[in-house]
């Protein structure tokens, strides 16, 4: 069978009307970070649910250290070694870390079997110590960040003595030093013998810390190699069955005339004395590292967050922009990063989500029903939404689907100018495609778009311009064709970072 730790024999997971898996092969090595890759649906979560204990298989047969296992619970897994951190840490935000760490398993008085408060908090803090986190570990959860949320977790694996760690989207959320910091953790964790399944859409991510990679498409297995004997266009090729030069369907389309400009615009602690223009038809794209202002400045554009000078302009005209109510019916319109935080409605339907913006324009007492419907509908078809109808709930959807609802929530207010934040954030290669080819109708049509975006690869091919934000500034301004991802960094990270990493 090999030197496998783990290993998942002609899996096949069944649900009504759906094979979710079909004869699927996974082997993990001890001390390896095995990638595991595939676009929505294509049976990743399913997969983890069964080695997790979540789900039982239909069919298959798993092995640990060689022998035939069967997980009647998550509970099961975990004392067998096997643990997950999700992309949404699973934390109890008013407890203390130290409680969250043994949560479900607290250490004892081996005389009075009751709580050992003093041992839990000592073990904890040792643990925090190897993931070089300076926190007191009765400090409340609620206190800590995102990237210290998802490190706590990791400490609760290894207090589990965890063998198999299975990490699910860990940097979604990360700015780029809070990844580089997880890496680095994770890489002890390799070294040390702990074998870790890492899912990520980002690929860059896979590639750089990958020892293999398994692809997954729609429930079976595609493939497994080693990371140094693939590209990242093969990768993709197995994900969605085509090569990566058709994942930016970008169409060339030449810019009419001047359509918005911002002059000078700055808000105190966030970004300073920003200025350019939009043409119609135009995408221009904004890139930077995490905190260089770019959500802050749209945030501002789109009447969110007060400026504290400069002047906004649309059509030759300046615009007052106090609310996000005067920013939409000038024609200025904006899709969050956060999606189903600041973009939707989860518990309501697609019909209800779409119409969201609109609902002002019914000119009834009662909402018009069947108009509401007539318009939601016209978008699903339009966005080609996948979806069961439009009264399905939003938050049943795929994230890709989601995310084409929240655009069309936007379309339906008719912009003239779109800000699009993060708009691919997690979502699967297929899907960014089909989101790709949506902005590039709408610039067709002639909307000025705004696209900031923490992909380098989706901002070059995208974009017909790209500024580079560092710090709250615009500190380089490109065309399409004249660039490179190694220079959008160095603008990014600012000439004196450069200088001193040099030096």
């Amino acid at each position: 069978m090999g030197n496998y730790i783990l290993e998942l024999h002609n899996l096949t997971k069944r649900f009504p009307g759906v094979t979710a898996l079909d004869q699927v092969q996974f082997q993990l090595k001890p001390g390896e970070i095995h990638a595991l890759v595939g676009e929505n649906g294509a049976g990743k979560s399913t997969l983890i649910k069964i080695i997790t204990g979540v789900y039982q298989p239909d069919q298959g047969q798993i092995l640990l250290n060689g022998e035939p296992v069967s997980f009647a619970g998550p509970i099961n897994a975990q004392q067998a070694g096997i643990a997950a951190i999700y992309q949404d840490p699973t934390t109890f935000v008013e407890l203390s870390i130290a409680e969250n760490v043994f949560m479900g398993h607290p250490i004892l008085h081996p005389k009075s079997k009751r709580i050992n408060w003093q041992a839990m908090h000592n073990t904890t803090k040792k643990l925090l110590q190897e993931l070089e986190l300076d926190i007191d570990p009765d400090t409340p959860m609620k206190f800590l960040n995102v990237a210290e949320r998802q490190l706590i977790e990791i400490a609760k694996a290894l207090s589990l003595h965890s063998k198999i760690l299975i990490m699910d989207e860990p940097t979604s959320a990360l700015t780029i030093q809070e990844t580089k910091r997880l890496f680095d953790i994770i890489n002890r964790l390799r070294a040390s013998g702990v074998a870790i399944v890492f899912i990520s859409h980002r690929l860059d991510e896979v590639f750089e810390l990958a020892d293999r990679v398994t692809v997954l498409r729609d429930g079976k297995y595609i493939g497994t190699h080693n990371i140094n004997e693939v590209t990242v266009d093969k990768v993709i090729q197995m994900m969605v069955g085509r090569p990566m030069h058709e994942m930016y369907p970008k169409t060339t389309i030449e810019p009419g005339p001047e359509l918005f400009r911002v002059e000078n615009l700055t808000r105190h602690g966030d970004f300073f004395n920003i200025s350019f223009s939009l043409r119609r038809g135009e995408i221009l794209g904004i890139a930077g590292l995490v905190g260089a202002g770019r959500t802050e400045l749209a945030e501002a554009i789109f009447g969110i967050t007060r400026f504290n000078q400069g002047t906004i302009w649309l059509d030759q005209k300046e615009l007052k922009v106090r609310s996000p109510h005067d920013a939409l019916s000038a024609g200025i319109a904006y899709l969050p990063e956060d999606r189903q935080r600041c973009g939707l409605v989860l518990p309501m339907n697609i019909a209800s989500n779409v119409t969201l913006s609109i609902l002002e324009t019914f000119k009834y007492r009662l909402l018009n029903k069947p108009q509401e419907c007539l318009i939601a509908q016209q978008f699903v078809d339009k966005l080609d939404i996948r979806t069961s109808g439009i009264m399905q709930l939003v938050r049943n959807l795929s994230g890709g689907n989601q995310q084409k609802v929240v655009l069309a929530k936007w379309m339906a207010t008719k912009p003239r100018v779109l800000i699009l934040d993060e708009p691919t954030k997690g979502i699967d290669v297929q899907a960014k495609t089909a989101v790709y080819g949506l902005i590039n109708n709408l610039a067709a049509e002639g909307l000025g778009i705004i696209l900031i975006s923490s992909e380098l690869p989706e901002v070059i091919c995208m974009s017909d311009r790209i500024l580079v934000m560092h710090e709250g500034e615009i500190a380089a301004e490109f065309e399409r064709g004249q660039v490179t991802q190694e220079q959008i960094l160095q603008a990014a990270i600012g000439r004196r970072q450069l200088e001193a990493d040099v030096s």
